[in-house]
């Protein structure tokens, strides 16, 4: 069990605690207010000296120019670098299918001229067979009427 000299230790300090809190609670705030306040202040001084007098205005609009200027260079030379790399890509990638079509076209046409040539050689052994079967019938045919007659 606690005894009545903690108890009555305790208690001033969980006060204050709650005081502090409470205390901050309030503070913060309106501490956080007086720093944007003054933060608006120092801007609109700042923005009131730039522009009280014409020459003041000018500078400042030369100065928006410039910095315009600057940016809009700096977004052509992006596009332009940007459009020449696409470019340079599509040329690469339209001459590499260029490459791979005559290829394949070369391919092809070897291909075709080689069947060709095996047709020709089965063509010729057919009709040399052919032949050589024409005359073996005649032969046998004439033999077959001779035979008759």
């Amino acid at each position: 069990m606690e005894t009545t000299d903690n108890t009555t230790s305790t208690r001033p300090t969980r006060v204050t605690f709650v005081t502090d809190l409470a205390e901050r609670a309030v503070l913060v705030p309106v501490g956080a207010g007086l720093l944007v306040r003054d933060d608006i202040v120092s801007t609109v001084k700042g923005l009131a000296t730039k522009y009280q007098t014409r020459a003041g205005v000018e500078r400042e609009l030369k100065r928006y120019e410039k910095r315009g200027t600057k940016a809009r260079t700096k977004l052509e030379r992006q596009v332009t670098r940007r459009r020449k790399k696409f470019e340079r890509e599509l040329r690469q990638r339209r001459r590499g299918v260029e490459r791979s079509v005559k290829q394949n076209r070369r391919r092809l046409e070897r291909e075709v001229r080689q069947v060709r040539k095996d047709l020709a050689k089965q063509s010729e052994v057919v009709t040399s067979r052919v032949g050589g079967l024409t005359a073996r019938v005649e032969e046998l045919v004439s033999n077959a009427q001779g035979l008759m007659s």
